[in-house]
């Protein structure tokens, strides 16, 4: 059975820093693409960055020159640390996974393991 978990959210302030982590059991980061996406309140899910399964990165979106995706393969646990946070990063963020490559874009649809999804909250 797949099981992703993510944990590391919270309330901070305009201008920190988060680091959340993906536990993934069931499947290994060796051989799946991961995403992280982020769903803001009244917004649609959103894809804002990748590792494939080679340990290459995309990013894309408003945060992607503040976000570092990273993994463990020991552990088998995904990250990610976002940094200088801003308000409009408020947003639950789940981990995603998909068999071996990743697809160009970072669509919902292209992934078919998720996680339950962290929350960021962000004042100013």
């Amino acid at each position: 059975q797949v099981r992703l978990a993510e944990s590391g959210g919270g309330s901070v302030q305009s201008g920190g820093s988060l680091t959340l982590s993906c536990e993934v059991d069931g499947i290994s980061l060796s051989d799946h693409c991961m995403a992280w996406f982020r769903q803001a309140p009244g917004e649609e899910r959103e894809g804002i960055g990748k590792i494939g399964f080679t340990g290459g990165t995309y990013y894309v979106g408003s945060a992607k020159s503040r976000i570092f995706i990273s993994r463990d393969i020991a552990k088998n646990e995904l990250y990610l640390q976002i940094n200088n946070l801003k308000p409009e990063d408020t947003a639950k963020y789940y981990c995603a996974a998909r068999a071996r490559n990743c697809a160009p874009e970072i669509r919902e649809a292209d992934f078919y393991h998720w996680g339950q999804g962290t929350q960021v909250t962000v004042s100013e």
